[in-house]
């Protein structure tokens, strides 16, 4: 399993838009990818509930994890994406 972490840098954190930006871009990649939030349960990462429950806050650090083919690629990419402020763009 590969992994990677981020931190959160949207400035008022995964609420709707910036987590639907980025459970679209998961869904796009084809790859089943999960998300954590420190020490608790991980959820699917393309489905926007999930990551809307885990109530991820700016600066929170979480990690990303998959498997198969291209899974690096993918969660560097996804990494990078959760390192810019989606609020912003």
């Amino acid at each position: 399993m590969t992994e990677r972490t981020a931190t959160i840098a949207s400035s008022h954190g995964l609420h709707a838009r910036p987590a639907s930006l980025f459970t679209q871009a998961v869904a796009k990649s084809g790859v089943k990818v999960n998300l954590t939030k420190a020490e608790g349960k991980p959820v699917n990462a393309a489905s926007i509930l999930g990551i809307i429950s885990l109530g991820i806050q700016s600066g929170d650090t979480v990690t990303l994890s998959a498997e198969g083919d291209n899974a690096e690629t993918v969660l560097d990419e996804l990494a990078a994406m959760l390192e810019r402020d989606l609020d912003a763009e």
